[in-house]
């Protein structure tokens, strides 16, 4: 048996800043190395930040992430690192052609590169390339067929990248074949909710499949619309949890294993992946010598959030690193007194803390006291920088400018109301540098519940995946955690029990126009998360005349939908990079079983709207 201490560094990244994140290498190796370390592996192309998208068409791009990774590999070893095998992921170009692909030398790689003693000793590149959901790697990379095995103090180590552990056959099976020990596997595993218990059940099956130890590390952090919770792990060969990190925390998880050594596999030369394809193994002499006995550290296990927890935790994240990444200083949301922009609020705060983050409550003859009081309220809870600016005169004025042109009344005057309150957080955002937080929830995106250029105008959407009724979830389990710490909750009760309406006429609720949230998200998890059919919701047990309302409502609003901002992805099918359908089709869901009778259009026309008139617009609280 050999010993063998492995750092796993979950970092936070960003994408094209090269040189921030050689520093991020360095520091983190540098900590590994202090640890006493023999091997520390970051995440899937930590030099370049992931996904950098269309960047890595670039040659210049790709020409100064492989010079990146050879400065680096010096700069380790100038550093006193030398001694310590790091695994960083990186963008790199194919040596050979793709003659299965009809690819030239030279195209990207999605390359994970093994620095030794201030040299780039060894390459792989990623095998399986992702083409579903979020990932469009098929459409960037070259797949490698290259296998290098590392004899690193008597163990044999391989290399695999994220989606080589999702698919069957590959390296997984050639690293079997291979006889490694240790299965190195670095990640750029976007977060939604499940799916880290679903990381877990993978790694431990794809490590008795290898027949050796496995070590996942994983990205944390928020690139645009996506984030990564991390979540490293380390499983044996039997698929038991030796070590685990904490999610969406940069850290530096240690675990020290006692391994085979260097059990006989395979020579070098071609194995058959199991995929269709044949991988080349390589060998490769690190340090051929086991080191020392050592007194093995108990290693971290570290809890998996409870779901609440870390939905919770992957909007702040989302939110947090969107500003800080695209260099704000503070955000600016309206804040109404409904639910939603109260969590928005919360999520700001715990994100940014409470001094960059300013509210304005905007006022019109329909808004409620109780509302104008319960976001003053929040407000002072929370501590945030927080404005009156009544907007009836504005409304007024709108009014008056348009009355020779017919006026406004019904639909179009009630979304004037979230227009007014749009351009004057924009004229804010303009004046003093926010970034304006839109407070759209996924239920609202999904049935077209908002208002173009009002309560959607805007830079970042943080809840803009969570369905109305995780909304709620969401505030109790926020108020909830601050009375466990001895806090004050931040959303007032009134807030949160109150029913929902956009104030923008007399006695208006949300209920008036939608089904009741719960009825309503029920049959979009069917409908945009499953991609049900009418047919299939119906026989899923939803009522008919609901399903025809709900399709309708949601096919109308893809127009709109391509018009809101960015927001964190954390369920299975976000709109946007997961759902996407064309704005202009005439393809609708036909069923057996018509409704007893068509809802009316939402502007109350006899005929739906065209997808592009805008007639559909409605509009929500703040």
């Amino acid at each position: 048996m050999a010993q063998l201490r492995v750092a796993l560094a979950q970092v936070n990244t960003t994408v094209g800043d090269l040189g921030a994140n050689a520093d991020l290498v360095s520091a983190w190796a540098k900590q590994a190395a202090r640890s006493g370390a023999h091997l520390v592996a970051f995440p899937e192309m930590t030099l370049t930040g992931y996904p950098a998208e269309d960047l890595v068409l670039r040659r210049s791009f790709a020409r100064s992430s492989r010079a990146a990774v050879n400065r680096l590999a010096r700069r380790l070893a100038d550093e006193g690192a030398g001694e310590l095998a790091v695994v960083v992921g990186y963008l790199d170009s194919s040596r050979n052609p793709t003659p299965r692909l009809g690819r030239p030398a030279g195209e990207p790689q999605n390359t994970a590169a093994v620095l030794w003693r201030g040299e780039v000793v060894a390459r792989y590149a990623k095998h399986h390339l992702p083409n579903y959901g979020v990932f469009d790697e098929f459409r960037y990379f070259v797949p490698g067929y290259e296998f290098p095995v590392l004899r690193l103090h008597g163990v044999d180590v391989g290399l695999t990248i994220c989606e080589d552990l999702w698919q069957d056959g590959g390296p997984v099976a050639v690293a079997r074949a291979a006889g490694v020990d240790l299965l190195v596997c670095i990640n750029g595993s976007p977060y939604e909710r499940g799916k880290a218990f679903q990381r877990d059940e993978l790694s431990a099956a794809r490590a008795r499949e290898a027949a050796a130890a496995l070590a996942y590390v994983n990205l944390v952090g928020g690139q645009d619309e996506l984030v990564f919770d991390g979540g490293s792990l380390v499983v044996d060969a039997r698929g038991r949890t030796l070590a685990r990190a904490e999610q969406f925390t940069e850290t530096l998880l240690t675990v020290d294993l006692d391994l085979p050594a260097g059990a006989t596999g395979s020579p070098a030369g071609p194995v058959d992946a199991g995929d269709g394809t044949t991988m080349a193994v390589s060998r490769i002499v690190l340090a051929g010598e086991p080191v020392p006995a050592f007194a093995a550290r108990q290693p971290d296990v570290a809890h998996r959030l409870d779901p609440a927890a870390e939905l919770y935790a992957a909007v702040v994240t989302g939110t947090r690193d969107y500003v800080r990444k695209n260099g704000f200083a503070s955000v600016v949301l309206g804040l109404s007194g409904g639910i939603d922009s109260a969590l928005v609020a919360a999520i700001a705060v715990d994100a940014l803390g409470a001094g960059r983050v300013h509210t304005v409550a905007m006022p019109s003859v329909h808004s409620s006291a109780g509302s104008v009081d319960d976001a003053a309220e929040l407000a002072r809870r929370t501590g945030v920088v927080h404005t009156v600016v009544p907007i009836q005169p504005v409304v007024d004025a709108f009014h008056g400018a348009l009355a020779d042109a017919g006026g406004l009344t019904g639909l179009a005057a009630e979304n004037l109301q979230a227009r007014v309150r749009g351009t004057l957080l924009m004229a804010l955002s303009n004046a003093h540098g926010h970034l304006v937080l839109t407070t759209g929830n996924k239920s609202e995106l999904a049935t077209g519940f908002s208002t173009l250029y009002g309560d959607s105008a805007g830079g970042f959407a943080p809840i803009k995946d969570v369905p109305k009724t995780l909304v709620w979830e969401l505030a109790r389990w926020r108020n909830a955690e601050a009375l466990r710490r001895g806090e004050t909750p931040p959303i007032p009760e009134e807030i949160i029990v109150k029913p929902p309406s956009a104030e923008l006429a007399p006695g208006q609720l949300d209920s008036d126009r939608l089904p009741d949230y719960s009825t309503l998200d029920a049959v979009l998890d069917d409908y945009v998360e499953r991609d049900q059919g009418r047919t299939e919701l119906i026989m899923a047990g939803h009522d008919p005349d609901t399903v025809e309302r709900v399709i309708r409502l949601v096919d109308l609003a893809e127009y709109k939908r391509r018009q809101n901002p960015p927001g964190p992805k954390v369920t299975s099918k976000a709109f946007g990079r997961d759902r996407r359908l064309p704005i202009t089709s005439r393809w609708r869901e036909r069923t057996s079983h018509p409704p007893a009778a068509e809802p009316p259009p939402l502007d109350g026309s006899a005929e739906p709207p065209p997808a592009g008139s805008g007639a559909a617009d409605m509009s929500t609280r703040g």
